[in-house]
């Protein structure tokens, strides 16, 4: 099929998609959203922006962690998961992943997956 690579393009997105569906449905019952920004097939990074109720809410960076965590465990092609809730101050430039206890920029494949989300 000559649409074979756009065929698998669409079919990581949609299983980023459902991914963040079947795992996260308390974000939009809370009135948040999470919407896919990029996805980069080459590098295997994934831009997610939360929004909604996420901006602002206390337990966002828990949401965000559980988010990259999980992701990169089940869908193997994503290799990194940036995520952001809008809220950066905007006069930065804009750093897209917030830091959390025990993450380091640099990252090795540890297995400390921070702070869980409370469901």
């Amino acid at each position: 099929m000559s649409t074979e690579t756009q065929d698998d393009g669409d079919d990581l997105e949609e299983r980023v998609s459902n991914f963040l569906r079947r795992n996260f449905p308390q974000i939009q019952m809370h009135g948040g959203s999470a919407a896919i920004q990029n996805i980069d097939r080459e590098t295997g990074e994934v831009h997610i922006q939360l929004g909604g109720a996420c901006s602002g809410c206390g337990i966002s960076p828990m949401t965000i962690q559980a988010i990259k965590s999980r992701m990169v465990k089940e869908i193997p092609e994503i290799e990194q998961v940036h995520a952001d809730t809008g809220m950066d101050g905007g006069g930065h430039g804009g750093g897209m992943s917030p830091s959390f206890p025990g993450e380091t920029t640099d990252d090795d494949g540890d297995d400390d997956e921070g702070p869980q989300a409370p469901f």
